[in-house]
């Protein structure tokens, strides 16, 4: 069944033509990539036990890409560590809902996420360990982690 509207479009009722467009939504808890093509990737990002911040014991950065991030629901914090060799400071960027913050190329990062907290990811579609490196944080950028988290209340 289709509607005919003013304009003189007809709309139809049916199920959308999967040729046309792919419909994707995420609920569990993680990473998910939802959609590849091409040379990128969009993922969801979820509540996941190993960033909590008692857990947090290492940052990443991409050494081919830049990462968007777009917080969709609940809280979020991006944790930037510089650009250096080693992580050699700690920058927390407090997420707002509907910005987009473009993480660049080499820039170390973590993020914290409330139970709640659901994140869009845009990368390229072959990000992965082999072009990721990681830095382990020492034991005060542990603390420094922990008092981000509860300064801004989080668990």
């Amino acid at each position: 069944m289709s509607i005919k509207l003013t304009s003189g479009w007809e709309v139809s009722e049916h199920i959308m033509d999967e040729t046309l467009i792919e419909i994707s939504e995420y609920k569990g808890n993680g990473y998910k990539p939802l959609v590849d093509f091409g040379e990128w990737r969009v993922a969801i990002l979820r509540y996941l036990d190993d960033i909590q911040p008692d857990r947090i014991d290492s940052m990443e950065r991409h050494t081919e890409t830049d990462e968007v991030f777009v917080l969709l629901n609940g809280r979020g914090i991006l944790i930037m560590g510089g650009n250096e060799k080693e992580v050699n400071r700690l920058h927390p960027q407090v997420m707002e809902s509907g910005k987009l913050y473009n993480v660049k190329r080499y820039a170390w990062h973590t993020i914290l996420l409330s139970r709640d907290a659901s994140v869009l990811l845009v990368e390229n579609r072959d990000t992965g360990r082999h072009n990721t490196e990681y830095s382990q944080l020492s034991s005060t950028y542990r603390s420094s982690i922990m008092k981000i988290a509860e300064r801004e209340s989080f668990e």
